[in-house]
C-alpha cells in the first residue's frame, strides 16, 4: 500500500491536486464573503458524489441514476443526530410531548421511534453514515450484478428506487419530517453551527474530507482494482473468462461510490443545516450525473471542477431567471454529450494543452532538454495506466 502511495506521489496528478486545493483552501476563502463561501462549501459536498461517479460510471461503466439515495442516507443520518440534540426536554417544553422532534409532536407521536434512539450517539451516527449506505448498496449490487443486470437497465432501476425512496420518506411524515425534511438544526455536540466562524470551520472540514476522498479514489485507480475496472468496462466477458468474479468487483466499486456520496450528504447537512427528500429524488440524482459529465467522467479533478462550474452557473442564472435554468441544464448536458464527451478535462487535454505546448515549445519535443520535455508532455490525465 505504501509503495502504491509513493508511486502516486510521483505522478503528474499531484500538481493538479495541489492546484485545486490551493484554489479551494486559499483563493476562495480570501476572495469570497461568508455567504458565497458557504455556497461553495455546499457545492463541494456534491463533488463527493461526482468523484464516486467517476469510479462507478467513468471507469467501471456502471451508470447509476440513484446516487441521490446514498447522498440522502448520509444526510438524514447526520440530520437525525442534530435534530435529537436540538430536541431536549428543555428546548421542546412547549410541545405536547417534550423531548421529541417537533414534527413528531405535530403528527401526534408520543414517544421517539426505536430506530431514532441510537442516533443520540455521535459515534453511532458517524458509523451509520458509512454502514447504512454500504449495506444498501451491497444488497442492491449483489441483486443486480449477480444477475448480470447492467447498462440502461441498471440506470432505470436505480432511478426507480430513488423515486420510491422519496415517496416513502414523504409518506412517513411523522418519522422523517415529510416533504419539509428535517430542519432547524442548530448545534453539533453543543457547538453552534450557524455562526460565521462555524461555517468557516465546516468549510475547511469539508475540503479536508474531499481531499481524502480524492486521494483514495486515485489510490483505487492506480491499484490492480483500477485496471480491472477499466477491463470490465471495455471487455467484461474477457475478464469473466479470465477467472475474476465480475459481479463482486462491480459491487465493491458501487459500494465505494455509495460511501463517498453518503459522506457528502452528511457534510451537506452540516453545511446548510437541513436535509429534505428533494436531494434523494430522480431530479437531484440526474443533476449529480450532469456534474460528473460536464467535468469529465474519466477525470476525478475534472468532476470536481464540473460540479463547481455547474452549481455556480445554477446559482447565477436561477437568481435572475429561475424559469430558464432547467432548460439551460438540459442544453448544457446535450452540448457536453454531443460536442465534448470528455467534458472539461477533455477540452483541457485535447485542445488547450496541445495548443499551449505549441506556443511554449515550438520545436520538436524530443529535441528539448529532458527537464523541459517532461514539463511539455506532462498533461494532467486521469486515465489508468495500460500496464
Amino acid at each position: 500500500m505504501f509503495a502504491s502511495i509513493k508511486r502516486l506521489a510521483a505522478q503528474r496528478q499531484v500538481s493538479g491536486i495541489l492546484l485545486l486545493f490551493i484554489l479551494i483552501a486559499v483563493v476562495f476563502p480570501l476572495t469570497m464573503d461568508i455567504f458565497r463561501l458557504n455556497l461553495v462549501g455546499k457545492y463541494l459536498t456534491y463533488a463527493f458524489v461526482a468523484v464516486g461517479l467517476v469510479l462507478c460510471w467513468g471507469y467501471s461503466g456502471i451508470l447509476s441514476l440513484g446516487q441521490g439515495i446514498f447522498f440522502g442516507l448520509g444526510g438524514y443520518c447526520m440530520a437525525m443526530f442534530l435534530k435529537l440534540e436540538a430536541s431536549t426536554p428543555a428546548a421542546t417544553k412547549i410541545q405536547t410531548t417534550p423531548g421529541i422532534p417537533d414534527f413528531m409532536d405535530w403528527n401526534q407521536l408520543t414517544q421517539l421511534p426505536a430506530f431514532w434512539q441510537p442516533f443520540h450517539s455521535f459515534s453511532f451516527t458517524l458509523l451509520a453514515i458509512v454502514v447504512v449506505p454500504l449495506i444498501f448498496s451491497y444488497l442492491l449490487g449483489i441483486a443486480m450484478f449477480k444477475r448480470r443486470v447492467g447498462g440502461v437497465y441498471f440506470a432505470i432501476i436505480t432511478q426507480a428506487i430513488s423515486a420510491i425512496m422519496t415517496i416513502l420518506i414523504i409518506g412517513q411524515q411523522g418519522y422523517t419530517g415529510g416533504i419539509n425534511g428535517i430542519t432547524d438544526l442548530r448545534t453539533l455536540l453543543g457547538w453552534d453551527i450557524r455562526t460565521d466562524y462555524a461555517k468557516y470551520v465546516l468549510y475547511y472540514i469539508n475540503a479536508g474530507c474531499l481531499l481524502a476522498v480524492v486521494l483514495m479514489a486515485y489510490f483505487i485507480l492506480k491499484s490492480k482494482l483500477g485496471r480491472l475496472l477499466v477491463a470490465i468496462r471495455d471487455k467484461e466477458d474477457r475478464v469473466r473468462f479470465s477467472g475474476y468474479d465480475v459481479a463482486n468487483i462491480k459491487t465493491m466499486i458501487f459500494c465505494v461510490s455509495a460511501i463517498f456520496s453518503s459522506i457528502g450528504g452528511a457534510l451537506f447537512t452540516l453545511q446548510v443545516g437541513f436535509m429534505s427528500p428533494g436531494f434523494i429524488g430522480t431530479v437531484a440524482s440526474i443533476e449529480m450525473v450532469i456534474f460528473c459529465a460536464v467535468g469529465g467522467r474519466l477525470s476525478i479533478l475534472g468532476a470536481i471542477y464540473g460540479t463547481l462550474l455547474v452549481n455556480s452557473a445554477k446559482s447565477q442564472i436561477s437568481e435572475s431567471f429561475p424559469e430558464v435554468w432547467p432548460f439551460a441544464m438540459g442544453a448544457l448536458f446535450i452540448l457536453v454529450v454531443l460536442g465534448f464527451p470528455k467534458g472539461l478535462a477533455g477540452i483541457y487535454s485535447d485542445i488547450l494543452l496541445p495548443r499551449a505546448k505549441q506556443l511554449l515549445f515550438p520545436r520538436r519535443v524530443e529535441n528539448l532538454p529532458p527537464v523541459i520535455t517532461s514539463l511539455a508532455t506532462d498533461a494532467v490525465d486521469d486515465k489508468v495506466s495500460p500496464r
